[in-house]
């Protein structure tokens, strides 16, 4: 049912016009530089590291040249000044060599090597250490020179070398400059090529998927909005030809209700008028049963029921189009009596023709709209009648009209059978949809489509059962009390 207040602009969910600017392909290059940079900075962090070994390895080779000199000078030392100029080429304050179980020491100072900030063993270095400490050298550098040990040559055991770390940490400065630099060059570039392959590939499909979502809605109507799909062979392409189809469909159902919407508006009005005129004819028969002449009261009667089945037809059909049918008062209503009153408003028990059985038990009842339930029994049960008068029985049996009920599953379940012709099977898929669903020759389906809505209406539901011969029509409500809803 329509609820009051729940308008199509007061949805909470707000309706973009436009394309947002930070759209898809934005957030994608965006994305797309993150992710490389967060892959260079995995690149960067064990780079440096094995720049400072590289580095720290290279002084460690110059000092191993030393150590060889070392190695062959004779017991009184080198020579004056050769101490001095073999630190300078290495690029340290001093230099160790353990040669032969004796450790040789060069150095510029007399004084024994300066105390030292740290102490770096390049022969037992692991990865992690090595990162943990080229990240300190260049936030929290030495202040004092370093101690550096590393693998000898020759017949040295090791070499050990003390030098300052200013040295060290404006070449790892320098290095990561320059890998910064070609890390920007290389991210733009790799950025700008997936950006340019992606959006060409699809982000484009998809922002001409929402803006022909976008244009579809503004005029569903028009078949100029409907997409047309491309030839893609993949996601894209599927879900460009599922949205034709869904907007095909979609703009097919608008169009026809439209023109049902305005078909019922001059039905509705042409019914009004003629059921006006016929209830005047019909306070006109009634006075035909008066006349003396005998033809005329035996085709009175006739007369007289043909104009009510009219009038109730035009007031059936202004009562679908109206706008929707009243909630129920729901109340505890006996079944059984009630079946028995739709019959004999139908003339069911004095049919000659027609045999009719009440299979209700008396004391079963339901919370419904007596009412409205009623308008649900006689249009199923005039539905029966008309299908029997008009095909007759199947297997050259008797017309039988038979009315069951009882308890199931939590619902009270009336079911109205016949032994008729059965519903046509064209009629089985449109069964409850007016001017759709008509199961006689002729007729609107306007009885089917009312008692589906009333039925709803009691939070039960109306089906036709599968069934050897004739049709079954099963009506379902809730065996406790509800809002109707």
């Amino acid at each position: 049912m329509h609820k009051p207040g729940l308008q199509r602009n007061d949805l909470s969910i707000s309706q973009p016009r436009s394309l947002t600017r930070l759209g898809l392909s934005a957030k994608l290059l965006l994305v797309t530089v993150l992710f490389v940079m967060l892959a260079e900075v995995l690149i960067y962090v064990p780079s440096i590291a094995n720049f400072r070994r590289n580095w720290l390895n290279d002084r460690i080779a110059a000092a191993q040249v030393a150590a060889l000199v070392l190695e062959g000078a004779p017991e009184d030392g080198l020579p004056e000044g050769s101490e001095n100029r073999l630190l300078m080429g290495v690029g340290a304050r001093a230099i160790a060599a353990r040669v032969g179980g004796a450790r040789r020491l060069l150095s510029l100072d007399s004084m024994p090597p300066p105390e030292v900030s740290r102490s770096v063993d390049l022969r037992s270095l692991d990865w992690l250490s090595a990162v943990n400490q080229a990240l300190a050298v260049l936030v929290a550098p030495a202040t004092m020179p370093i101690r550096v040990v590393g693998e000898a040559v020759g017949g040295a055991d090791f070499v050990e070398i003390v030098i300052d770390e200013a040295p060290l940490r404006r070449a790892m400065l320098k290095f990561s400059a320059t890998l910064l630099l070609v890390s920007l060059v290389i991210t733009a570039l790799a950025a700008l090529a997936l950006y340019v392959a992606l959006n060409s590939l699809i982000i484009g499909p998809i922002r001409r998927l929402a803006t022909n979502v976008m244009e579809f809605e503004s005029d569903p109507e028009n078949p100029q909005r409907i997409i047309e799909p491309t030839l893609r062979a993949d996601e894209i392409g599927e879900a460009e030809r599922a949205l034709a189809r869904m907007e095909q469909t979609l703009a097919e159902e608008l169009r026809t209700k439209k023109h049902l919407a305005e078909l019922g508006l001059a039905v509705s009005k042409i019914n009004h008028d003629l059921r006006n005129m016929l209830a005047a004819a019909q306070l006109m028969s009634d006075q035909l049963v008066e006349t003396r002449d005998a033809k005329i009261r035996r085709f009175a009667p006739r007369l007289i029921a043909t104009l009510g089945r009219a009038i109730d037809f035009c007031q059936a059909t202004l009562a679908y189009g109206r706008a929707a049918e009243a909630n129920p008062v729901i109340r505890d209503v006996v079944l059984r009596q009630l079946v028995s009153e739709q019959a004999d408003m139908l003339g069911i028990p004095g049919n000659a023709r027609l045999r009719f059985e009440n299979k209700v038990p008396a004391e079963l009842s339901a919370p419904c709209d007596p009412d409205q339930l009623a308008r649900v029994l006689t249009n199923l049960m005039r539905n029966s009648v008309q299908a029997l008068a008009q095909a007759g029985a199947e297997e050259d049996d008797q017309p039988l009209l038979t009315v069951t009920g009882g308890a199931e599953n939590g619902s009270v379940a009336l079911r109205i059978i016949d032994n008729g012709p059965g519903v046509p099977e064209r009629a089985r898929a449109n069964l409850f949809q007016a001017f759709r669903g008509s199961v006689t020759p002729g007729g609107t389906g306007l009885g089917l489509a009312i008692a589906a809505e009333l039925v709803r209406l009691h939070g039960g539901r109306i089906a036709l059962e599968p069934s050897s011969s004739g049709a079954v029509f099963l009506v379902a409500l809730p065996a406790r009390r509800g809002n109707g809803h």
